[in-house]
């Protein structure tokens, strides 16, 4: 059956999300793939730029890891702290610093998941819902042509058709300097620029965490550790 636009779309749309008691991410995704008004395809685009005040805000941050991330988690910046917890960002070439690229695909970022099967799944439902809503976007096609070419898990859970927005959320990581680390996931959108978002990691007050955060950040500053970066420049090594 196919779907017109029209005042009588909505009332049949909002009665079969109320009869599946669809979740609103999931309600917003179906309202996202009904809509079958033509667009102009989207182009390739080039790398984003990140506001060189957003820059120099991640820099500033000293106790926090945080990253400049589109909408397809492209890292476009980070910050000391984020290389430290995560990977470091200057030594990848800037097409492989995709965070869910590197969750199915790096065997070394993969294994910072204390549960990974349940970060790689929330990471298939945000990228299903960036499909939904962006479905000319060349390089986000790539990149799930990819994943599904190379990683069987990411073709099971694609096949699921589980959606999920931007949420707050907690990740454990069983990290190689800091140990085991608890660290609530904050999303902030960016006003100037609506397809990026800055996300920022923070621990409990007064946790264990807290205390492996601080111990990580303080290992972080050494100078023979990784630096802040904007994926703006080339500053990758041996690529």
């Amino acid at each position: 059956m196919k779907l017109h636009r029209g005042a009588g779309v909505r009332p049949v749309l909002d009665a079969l999300a109320d009869a599946l008691q669809l979740a609103p991410d999931e309600r917003d995704y179906l309202f996202t793939v009904a809509d079958v008004t033509p667009s102009a395809p989207t182009p390739r685009p080039g790398r984003q730029q990140v506001d060189p005040q957003l820059q120099q805000l991640l820099s500033t941050m000293h106790d926090v890891p945080a990253m400049i991330l589109n909408r397809r988690m492209d890292v476009l910046a980070w910050n000391r702290g984020a290389a430290a917890l995560l990977t470091d960002f200057g030594a990848l070439a800037p097409a492989e610093r995709n965070l869910i690229r590197l969750t199915f695909l790096d065997d070394a970022y993969r294994a910072l998941y204390a549960d990974w099967p349940r970060a790689a799944r929330e990471c298939v439902a945000v990228l299903r819902m960036e499909a939904g809503r962006h479905p000319k976007d060349q390089a986000l096609a790539a990149l799930i042509g990819e994943l599904s070419l190379r990683d069987p898990d990411f073709r099971t859970w694609w096949a699921d058709h589980r959606v999920r927005g931007p949420r707050q959320l907690a990740k454990t990581y069983l990290h190689p300097v800091a140990g085991s680390i608890t660290l609530d996931v904050q999303q902030f959108s960016v006003d100037t620029q609506p397809d990026q978002q800055l996300v920022a990691y923070t621990a409990p007050p007064d946790s264990p965490s807290q205390e492996a955060l601080r111990f990580l950040l303080q290992w972080a500053a050494r100078p023979d550790q990784a630096n802040d970066g904007p994926a703006t420049q080339d500053n990758h090594r041996g690529k």
